[in-house]
């Protein structure tokens, strides 16, 4: 299990300039991710700003919930607390199965004692309502700073780019999304920044 602050700029790419950004750079590892989210169906976790999903690797797998961060460092980046427990793989895959199959099951680990400290009666309404597909690069960018390069499909079949930059220092966030606006030509706006990946994928499910 980890449990670690997350602080990360999150920006929706125009394809080409995504294009350009993985070409720019060293890469570091590049893998497929599958990504099965889980809410009850009135949205509890939602309310609360918490996700909750299974991603499922090539060779492993983990549960992962991110929580509001309840004393931020920064206020300018998204900021979370991310849970992570580790999954066999096949258990990911039966877990994964059962949901798809609408059987109950009941998350276990930190984030089970999680769910039951905080949603004692709930957390057996929990149900998979939406899926993504992740195609992940990660590269060495300005300044050493790691990229993360996202390329991620949808149940509808629609598609996304995303730049997420994650470090533990606000600062160099800063200096390094400046400086890749001003060489890739993009700037992030509202419309752009920070889109959750959940709610991208609960519009796009079918």
């Amino acid at each position: 299990m980890s449990k670690n602050r997350e602080i990360e700029a999150k920006t929706i790419l125009d394809k080409n300039v995504y294009k350009e950004m993985k070409s720019a750079f060293p890469i570091k590892s590049n893998f497929i991710q599958e990504n099965y989210y889980f809410d009850t169906p009135n949205k509890i976790l939602k309310e609360h700003k918490i996700s909750l999903r299974i991603r499922i690797y090539a060779d492993h797998a983990e549960q992962t919930m991110k929580v509001p961060d309840l004393r931020p460092i920064q206020e300018k980046f998204h900021e979370v607390i991310e849970i992570n427990d580790d999954l066999p793989l096949d258990k990911a895959k039966e877990l994964v199965k059962q949901a798809k199959d609408k059987n109950m099951f009941t998350f276990q680990g930190n984030i089970g004692q999680y769910l039951s400290k905080h949603f004692t009666n709930q957390q057996k309404d929990l149900q998979l309502f939406t899926w993504s597909k992740t195609n992940r690069t990660l590269s060495t960018g300005p300044k050493d700073c790691e990229l993360t390069l996202d390329a991620t499909s949808y149940p509808d079949g629609y598609s996304d780019y995303e730049l997420e930059i994650e470090n533990t220092n606000p600062a160099l966030i800063k200096e390094v999304l400046l400086k890749l606006e001003a060489d890739f030509g993009f700037k992030q706006t509202v419309e752009n920044t920070n889109q959750n990946k959940i709610a991208r994928a609960s519009i796009h499910r079918i």
